[in-house]
């Protein structure tokens, strides 16, 4: 081995802010399932890689041995579509499980290609449910009280919500233990997630003193260009240690595999997209996050 090859081995890793990047170690099979860590991702900004990250985070934990629910929450359903189901197909999805007192939410869960990981669709319906909600006594925990049943059965529930800050995100945010914020490293992107981190911190204060944010994850990084990496560094900057070390870059891949209705640790399993996800999920159990 050359001088130089020595050097490069013993050189840390670092992430794309210049930080150390920890070994984020395969993690242990469990011993039995649940109860589960709820996890909300959110950003009031859409087309920042809120449903992506669902999807391809939820099969990568599947894929460590973790019993993994995703609950649809926007009624666009787009984690519905992206995991092979039609909403418009739909006759019983997350609205009747807020609306129909005493609905067994084993009723409207679908498994899913990954095994491992099941979904909890939604479609247009969940529309609706936002201005019923707001005559219901303690309309901000109604999500929570429903999912206590799921709680026992897995070991993450993923919460992918709507690009709003209204009383559906609310619900998730009430239910949750924890919030995840994919941030586009985009300026515009960024300008938001002040607001974002103070709703947060609102709903600690006044509904779930459990909530914490649990990461800021950069998404659709290109290295290339100055403006990807000004924007890392501004975030890095302002919110510190709540910058996830994983990175997650641009790829067509993303939009492929949407497309596949897959995720893309079964579209392309060895590719960079996939590997990023693979380590989000292995970093979020180390940080004890996720299960």
């Amino acid at each position: 081995m050359t001088r130089q090859a020595r050097d490069d081995l013993d050189t840390p890793l670092t992430d794309p802010v210049g930080r150390t990047l920890p070994e984020f170690p395969e993690p242990a099979p469990l011993a039995s399932h649940g109860p589960a860590r709820i996890i909300a991702l959110c950003n009031q900004k859409g087309g920042v890689g809120k449903t992506t990250t669902t999807i391809n985070l939820g099969a990568a934990l599947a894929g460590y041995g973790r019993r993994v629910l995703i609950v649809d929450f926007d009624p666009q359903g787009a984690a519905s579509v992206g995991l092979g189901t039609s909403p418009h197909e739909l006759d019983r999805t997350v609205y009747n499980l807020l609306m129909e007192r005493g609905a067994d939410y084993r009723e409207m869960v679908r498994p899913t290609s990954v095994d491992g990981l099941d979904l909890l669709p939604a479609n247009i319906d969940l529309s609706a449910a936002e201005v019923q909600l707001v005559g219901e006594v303690a309309r901000e925990s109604v999500l929570g009280r429903v999912l206590r049943a799921a709680e026992e059965e897995y070991d993450v529930i993923l919460v992918d919500c709507q690009p709003s800050l209204g009383l559906l995100t609310v619900n998730a945010l009430t239910a949750a233990h924890g919030v995840l914020i994919p941030l586009e490293c985009e300026f515009f992107a960024l300008r938001g997630v002040a607001l974002l981190i103070e709703t947060v911190d609102k709903v600690r204060d006044r509904l779930n003193p459990r909530l914490q944010v649990d990461g800021i994850l950069a998404t659709m990084h290109d290295p290339r260009t100055l403006h990807s990496r000004e924007v890392l560094a501004r975030v890095h900057e302002a919110f510190g240690d709540q910058l996830l070390h994983t990175v997650i870059g641009r790829t067509v891949k993303f939009p492929d595999s949407s497309v596949a209705a897959e995720p893309i640790t079964s579209y392309a399993p060895s590719h960079a997209g996939a590997t990023a996800y693979r380590q989000l999920a292995r970093e979020l159990i180390a940080r004890g996050d996720a299960a």
